[in-house]
């Protein structure tokens, strides 16, 4: 059971309210990989584009990982999160046993020959970001729900359920919030 809090860390989720009415941030579920006096920085985990990885980066060894949607920041740069850790040096981990970033030629190398599954590795195109404060302000809105996350979460294989399935697993008031229609007037 993933536990709710209250205050944006590192390592947290951010669940979208079921209303929130941002074309971007709609159903979405964003892992913070820094919250700090400078901003905040993440990505949305359950927008996979129809491009795969090896099919937007030249020179890219075959894997059909789908390039993910991170948010709407440097959508002309790729980043990525894995479980790898110490195989791939320069990786910084975020939460037990989510890291960021890292050795991208080793990584290519693991990728490779084989030494990376679909379900350790997942890239992005653009992240998410916030100005200081800004995502406090946003909290305080209630645009935003937060928990803890873990490896299971933040490599889900089924992103289209993502959503619901964070919510549900944070316990029965979240638990009803995620069975809330998109459209209320559908109700």
């Amino acid at each position: 059971m993933l536990k709710a809090i209250k205050k944006p860390i590192q390592g947290a989720l951010l669940i979208s309210e079921p209303f929130l009415n941002d074309s971007y941030f709609r159903r979405s579920v964003v892992l913070l990989t820094e919250h700090n006096d400078k901003g905040t920085l993440g990505f949305i985990l359950n927008r996979p584009t129809d491009l795969k990885v090896s099919d937007a980066i030249e020179d890219f060894p075959k894997f059909d990982e789908p390039l993910y949607f991170g948010g709407p920041v440097e959508t002309d740069s790729l980043f990525y999160i894995h479980s790898l850790g110490e195989k791939l040096p320069g990786s910084k981990e975020i939460a037990p046993g989510i890291f960021w970033s890292g050795d991208f030629e080793q990584l290519k190398f693991l990728i490779d020959t084989k030494q990376v599954n679909q379900d350790q590795v997942r890239f992005f195109v653009g992240y998410s970001g916030w100005e200081p404060k800004q995502l406090d302000s946003e909290l305080k809105e209630k645009a935003w729900l937060m928990s803890e996350t873990n490896k299971s979460i933040t490599f889900f294989d089924n992103p289209k359920i993502l959503w619901r399935s964070v919510l549900r697993d944070m316990g029965n008031e979240y638990a009803i919030i995620s069975n809330f229609p998109e459209d209320p007037q559908l109700n």
